[in-house]
């Protein structure tokens, strides 16, 4: 097992050689593709790289199995680089973070539309629970009643 430090230059660096190895590559179904991060198991053994795609849909698609049959050639220029007795397994992940940041800008558009901005909608809103949840214990006096 490889301490933190060395799982992340590890994992960096698989990275840096996959994204120059795609650029490389000469298949026609590759779109315009950006390695965004790259994550290693601990025993350093497979490697989860995560990829965008700048395009539609069909070229996400086309993008997916071009890297899907560049895995093996791919493999064996990261691990020639890398020098690793073990070269590690290389599986691409499709980055949905930028559909989910342009979701989330696009619900704050909407609010800002209708004229609500996120400093109404809190003034406005109201507690889920009760206003306060630290209610003092009943005396006595009040259980007899």
């Amino acid at each position: 097992m490889a301490d933190e430090a060395k799982q992340a230059q590890v994992a960096e660096r698989i990275r840096t050689l996959t994204a120059t190895a795609v650029r490389g590559l000469k298949d026609p179904r590759m779109g315009m593709v950006t390695i965004t991060d790259a994550r290693i198991t601990p025993d350093l053994r497979e490697a989860t790289l995560f990829y965008t795609v700048l395009g539609s849909d069909e070229e996400v698609k086309d993008t997916a199995a071009g890297l899907k049959s560049a895995t093996g050639h791919l493999r064996t220029v990261v691990g020639r680089a890398l020098g690793m007795r073990n070269t590690p397994s290389l599986t691409f992940v499709a980055d949905t973070v930028p559909e989910h940041a342009e979701r989330i800008e696009s619900l704050l558009s909407e609010a800002q539309k209708r004229d609500a901005s996120v400093e109404q909608i809190r003034e406005n809103a109201g507690y889920a629970g009760e206003e306060d949840p630290y209610r003092e214990p009943r005396t006595k006096d009040e259980e007899s009643e």
